[in-house]
């Protein structure tokens, strides 16, 4: 992330985990349902980005499932930078 600004879907991908911390999901459901409330052209390869780029900070962690399917959730340090906000 450069200069630790997140783009513009990082960005709400990150709000909607620091709401709802427990939440999991895949890049598709990520792009369907987590961005609905957002003016965010919700290409799957922008999500796929963003969602790297939250990764590669550790602000959220990727799981494979046993279904092939990769899942994303918050981390820790993901939680506690909404907290200083």
């Amino acid at each position: 992330m450069n200069n630790d600004r997140p783009s513009r879907v990082a960005q709400a991908i990150l709000e909607y985990l620091q709401e709802h911390p427990e939440a999991q999901d895949t890049l598709a459901g990520i792009s369907e349902w987590w961005l609905a409330g957002h003016e965010i052209n919700n290409r799957t390869a922008s999500v796929k980005e963003a969602l790297d780029e939250l990764a590669s900070a550790d602000l959220i962690n990727q799981h494979e499932g046993k279904d092939a399917q990769t899942s994303y959730r918050i981390t820790k340090r993901g939680l506690a930078i909404g907290r200083t906000r």
